[in-house]
């Protein structure tokens, strides 16, 4: 069945607008227009992955997604690492997880992707990975007006779990030289720091993402190793990845990064 009959069928049994956008050049996914989407958050962290685990000696067959959503980040990362690699994607959220399921047959990854329904904190996962990664919530509830969507609350408010929950997951189904990478909003630095150092991770290398120049930072990326020499000393600092100009078009980093995924630099004014 194509993507657009597929799409239909969605509509008609969730009775609201659905859309099929690229994550990739051969990969495509379905999103509800209104819910919880696709952004540059997860683009860049699953970019980040695959540019930081690609030092990891060994290959890097597997790869662990925790708190997938929709699969984004998880099926970047998948992309990337080659025909032979596999993924497992924990989500908890129903309208996510279905969405999960229906982005990986529809792109016939079934034999590729492991996708377990469940809070991220009580799956149990006996295999460990060289690679694990997450986008997790980025406010404390409280911290602001909940959306009414309970898609799109539990993608960006703390309702299950947080960024310390993130880390000790990974923690305990991490490969003793494997590699944690995860994105946090900038302001919050601290906390996403904190939760690392608490579970005896070390910041191997960390990169502040600015949406334009002449902003300031919109969140972090951070690459994380068990290596208790490290904990506590300050990782490698990466120069801000620029994402626009000043006149939106994009910069040559981020053009790099679509090229990654097969997509061509987009039109400059």
């Amino acid at each position: 069945m194509s993507f657009e009959a597929r799409r239909r069928e969605l509509e008609a049994e969730l009775g609201e607008p659905i859309t099929v956008d690229a994550l990739t050049a051969s990969w495509s996914i379905f999103q509800r227009k209104n819910g919880h989407r696709h952004s540059t958050d997860d683009l860049l962290t699953g970019w980040y992955a695959l540019e930081q685990s690609a030092r990891l000696e060994g290959a890097v067959d597997r790869a662990l997604d925790l708190g997938t959503g929709i699969g984004t980040v998880g099926l970047l990362v998948l992309s990337g690492l080659g025909p032979a690699a596999r993924l497992t994607a924990i989500e908890a959220q129903e309208i996510s997880f279905r969405f999960l399921v229906e982005n990986v047959r529809a792109n016939g990854l079934e034999g590729r992707v492991d996708m377990l329904r469940g809070d991220l904190r009580d799956v149990f996962i006996e295999a460990k990975f060289p690679l694990v990664t997450g986008s997790p919530p980025y406010f404390p509830k409280g911290a602001g007006v909940v959306p009414a969507d309970s898609q799109k609350a539990h993608a960006r408010f703390e309702l299950r779990g947080d960024v310390r929950d993130y880390a000790r997951v990974a923690r305990e189904r991490l490969e003793p030289n494997g590699l944690f990478v995860f994105c946090f909003p900038f302001a919050q630095k601290q906390r996403a720091i904190d939760a690392v150092h608490g579970e005896r991770f070390s910041i191997a290398n960390e990169r502040d993402v600015v949406p334009r120049e002449g902003l300031p930072p919109l969140f972090t990326l951070f690459a994380c190793r068990l290596e208790p020499a490290l904990i506590h000393r300050e990782g490698l600092i990466q120069a801000p990845f620029v994402v626009r100009h000043a006149n939106g078009d994009h910069t040559p980093a981020m053009d790099a990064v679509r090229a990654r995924f097969g997509f061509p630099p987009q039109p400059k004014t």
